[in-house]
């Protein structure tokens, strides 16, 4: 797979590309339908498939300062510096300053500059309209199952690994890995069931979102026991996978309620983990 990191590092020109463009957050079932769609008919133009994405966002990426035209963005970008042959978007797709440029108008510069238009139909589960926004509100609701159903795979973060208060080993019994997360969407404060992936090993984990109000920190913290390991985590970088919500944050008396608690998480986690994995050996 080829990387380029913006429209002015275009050095080459693509063979009979088909494309998609979107900015892709947090990539589910519904995108990958479209990618799969932009692979097959690249294959049948004997071209290469492309997907354009924006970071942070388009304004900022191709014209800082001003939102691009539709007609602009069609012409200079997809036709003469990419040379589109197939453009492929969802139903709801719009583009161009103040989002004018719809399917009708796509497909009418389509005919102008010779690409083709296809439009991949929305994909609903269960009902429901796979879309970021319905994963969103899952995750912020904790509802892990339902957003992996929407994914097609667990959500995670990722986050780095710094120096907390050290109570989770001394006082508690548990060592955790205190995470400050990279821009990701923090899931409902609570207790989750976790596969946290560090230097590229799996480990079981329970993973505790919330403000410690045994403690009274009042600040939000995510803070992941790894079970079973043993070793220095400071700066390393962990992904955490959410597999399933045990349950909610609360206060306890002190202490040692509170380790006692840990060690019925850390054993639901360890459970609902092992019987995953041995599901996914079969």
């Amino acid at each position: 797979m080829e990387v380029i990191n913006g429209i002015e590092e275009i050095s080459r020109s693509f063979r009979n590309p088909v494309l998609t463009i979107g900015n892709f957050d947090g990539v589910h079932l519904g995108h990958t339908g479209i990618f799969d769609r932009v692979k097959d008919l690249a294959r049948a133009l004997g071209g290469e498939s492309l997907v354009m994405t924006f970071n942070p966002h388009p304004i900022k990426v191709l014209f800082p300062g001003n939102g691009p035209p539709a007609d602009d963005f069609v012409e200079e970008i997809l036709h003469r510096k990419i040379g589109a042959r197939a453009v492929v978007v969802g139903p709801d797709y719009r583009f161009g300053r103040d989002r004018k440029g719809n399917i009708s108008f796509l497909m009418a510069m389509g005919k102008k500059f010779n690409f083709e238009v296809h439009v991949a139909p929305d994909l609903t589960v269960n009902g429901k309209e796979v879309s970021s926004s319905a994963i969103r509100s899952f995750v912020l609701a904790g509802d892990m199952e339902r957003a992996r159903t929407m994914l097609g795979r667990d959500y995670q973060v990722r986050g780095r690994v710094v120096r907390g208060r050290d109570r989770g080993g001394r006082l508690l019994g548990f060592p955790t890995a205190n995470l400050v997360l990279m821009e990701e969407l923090t899931p409902r404060p609570g207790v989750y069931a976790t596969e946290v992936w560090v230097g590229g090993r799996r480990y079981q984990g329970a993973t505790n979102i919330g403000y410690n109000p045994t403690f009274k920190n009042g600040v939000l913290s995510v803070e992941t026991h790894l079970i079973d390991f043993s070793g220095d985590l400071y700066g390393k970088t962990l992904q955490v996978r959410f597999v399933k919500r045990l349950r909610d944050e609360k206060a306890f008396s002190g202490p040692q309620e509170l380790a006692a608690q840990i060690q019925r998480d850390v054993t639901r986690a360890r459970e609902i983990l092992a019987e995953r994995w041995k599901e996914a050996e079969k």
